[in-house]
C-alpha cells in the first residue's frame, strides 16, 4: 500500500490542478472529463519529474508529489487545450 500511495496522490492533485487550469483559461475545446484525465497523466509526469530532480529534499514525500502532480497536470492539460484550441 505504501508503494502506492505516492501514485495515488500524484492523481489526485494532477486531477485537480487540470481542472483548475482549465477553468483559469476558459478551454472550451476542453470538457471536464478530458481536463481530468489529462491533469491525472500530468500529475503523475510531474510528480516522477520532481523525484528525479530531487525536489523531495526539502519536503515531505507525499507534499512534494502533491505538489508535483498539482503542477504537473495543469501544465499537461494547459498545452493540451492550447493544441486542441487551435483546430
Amino acid at each position: 500500500m505504501e508503494a502506492l500511495m505516492p501514485i495515488v496522490t500524484q492523481l489526485i492533485a494532477g486531477a485537480v490542478g487540470g481542472n483548475v487550469a482549465g477553468a483559469a483559461l476558459k478551454q472550451a475545446a476542453v470538457s471536464a472529463i478530458v481536463r481530468t484525465i489529462v491533469g491525472a497523466i500530468g500529475g503523475v509526469g510531474g510528480g516522477l519529474l520532481l523525484q528525479m530532480v530531487g525536489g523531495e529534499a526539502g519536503l515531505s514525500g507525499l507534499v512534494a508529489n502533491g505538489i508535483g502532480g498539482l503542477v504537473g497536470g495543469g501544465v499537461l492539460t494547459a498545452i493540451v487545450g492550447a493544441v486542441l484550441g487551435k483546430k
